[in-house]
C-alpha cells in the first residue's frame, strides 16, 4: 500500500495506507515536448569535484507536462533505478541558465511515482523555479546504504541518492547546488537522515509523519525491534539494513536523525504530524496506530531539536497516516522551503 514507513517493531502489522518503518511498540506532453529531449545514453556523471561515479541515464520519457522519468544504471545499485522529474517553466537543456531542485522522498512499500500519484504537486510547482526530484528509493529501502551483514553493497540507496544522482542532475538537467528536501512516513526519515548525514547539501529539510527517531523507547537488550523489511519485503532479514541494534549499536546511531540532530544546525527544519486521530480531511473511525507512533517520534525529535537550541517549525495536528494530510503538510511547508532556495 502506498506511503507505508519501514520500520516495524514485531507485532501484529495494522494495514492502512502509508504504513512505515515503526518501532515494534506499535501495532503497529505537448507543454514538455519542445523542452525534454529525445530519450538518449548520457555520460557516466560527474560530482562537483569532478569524480566519476559511473553512473548514467539510459533511458527518458515524457510521461505528462513538464514530467519526465529517467532510467539510470546506478553502479551504487547494481541495478537500474528510476527517478521522476517536474521540470520548471522555462526549462531546456541548453538553457543559459540552472535551477534549484526540491527533493521529495516517498514513504515504504511505495515508489518514485508517489508524489505525482497522490498528491497536486504537478500544480503547485507550475509557477516555481525549481526541479522537483523524486528518486525511486526502495520499498524498505529507509534511505541508507544497507550492511548487509558486514559485507555492504547493494542496495546503497544513499550513494545512489547522494552521490550519483546529484552529479546526473547538475551535469545533465541544469540543476545547480541549491538543494531542499521533504518526505512522508520513511521519506521523512530520509529527508532528515540525509540532511543532517550531508551537512551543508540542503538548505532546508521537511519530515511529514516520518520515523525521525529511529530508537525512541529502544532498552538495550530489547529484542522485540525488527522492522521494515520483514514487512515490506517479504523473506528479507530485517538485519541487512543497519544490523542488531546492539550488536551494531553504531550503526544505527549512525542512521539515527534524532542522534544527528546537532548536525541539522543552520538547516530550516519543519516535522509535522497527527495524533492518530480522524481529522478534517477523514480517516479511519479509530485511532492509527502508525501515525500515533509517528506523533510520538515527531515530537521526540522536535524536543531534541530544541534543546539543542536548533529552530525547528512543528505542526501537530488531529489526523492520520494518508495522502490528504500530506498535501497538506507539504502546502503547508512549501513557502519555507521555497524561501531557502530563494525560489519563491
Amino acid at each position: 500500500m502506498p506511503g507505508r514507513p519501514a520500520l516495524l517493531r514485531r507485532s501484529t502489522p495494522v494495514a492502512g495506507p502509508g504504513f512505515l518503518a515503526l518501532p515494534l511498540a506499535l501495532v503497529l506532453a505537448a507543454a514538455l515536448a519542445t523542452a525534454v529531449p529525445t530519450a538518449r545514453p548520457a555520460a557516466a556523471a560527474t560530482t562537483a569535484t569532478g569524480t566519476l561515479t559511473g553512473a548514467k541515464v539510459i533511458a527518458e520519457k515524457a510521461v505528462a507536462p513538464r514530467t519526465i522519468d529517467l532510467t539510470v544504471q546506478s553502479p551504487a545499485m547494481g541495478a537500474q533505478e528510476k527517478v521522476r522529474l517536474l521540470l520548471p517553466p522555462g526549462w531546456s537543456r541548453t538553457a543559459d541558465r540552472r535551477w534549484p531542485t526540491l527533493w521529495l522522498l516517498h514513504g515504504g512499500v511505495d515508489g518514485y511515482t508517489a508524489w505525482t500519484r497522490d498528491t497536486d504537486v504537478a500544480e503547485l510547482t507550475a509557477h516555481s523555479p525549481v526541479i522537483v526530484v523524486m528518486p525511486e528509493g526502495g520499498s524498505c529501502g529507509n534511505y541508507s546504504d544497507w550492511w548487509n551483514y558486514g559485507k555492504g553493497g547493494s542496495p546503497e540507496w544513499e550513494t545512489f541518492h547522494m552521490k550519483e544522482l546529484p552529479a546526473i542532475l547538475e551535469n545533465g538537467y541544469r540543476a545547480n547546488g541549491r538543494r531542499v528536501i521533504a518526505g512522508n512516513s520513511m521519506g521523512g526519515l530520509g529527508a532528515m537522515l540525509y540532511a543532517a548525514r550531508f551537512p551543508g547539501m540542503f538548505a532546508a529539510a521537511a519530515a511529514f509523519s516520518g520515523y525521525v527517531d529511529t530508537l525512541h523507547g529502544y532498552k538495550p537488550g530489547d529484542d522485540s525491534i525488527g522492522w521494515g523489511p520483514s514487512f515490506s519485503c517479504p523473506g528479507t532479514d530485517w538485519r541487512r539494513v543497519w544490523g542488531e541494534p546492539d550488536a551494531q549499536a553504531a550503526i544505527w546511531h549512525a542512521h539515527n536523525p534524532a542522534d544527528l540532530a546537532s548536525r541539522l544546525a543552520g538547516v530550516r527544519l519543519y516535522v509535522a504530524s497527527g495524533n492518530g486521530k480522524a481529522g478534517s480531511l477523514g480517516g479511519l473511525p479509530f485511532t492509527d496506530p502508525v501515525e500515533a507512533a509517528a506523533n510520538d517520534v515527531s515530537h521526540a525529535f522536535a524536543d531534541r531539536l530544541d534543546a539543542l537550541g536548533i529552530p525547528v517549525t512543528t505542526r501537530f495536528f488531529d489526523g492520520q497516516h494518508s495522502w490528504p494530510y500530506w498535501q497538506r503538510d507539504l502546502h503547508d511547508a512549501y513557502p519555507m522551503l521555497m524561501r531557502a532556495l530563494d525560489a519563491s
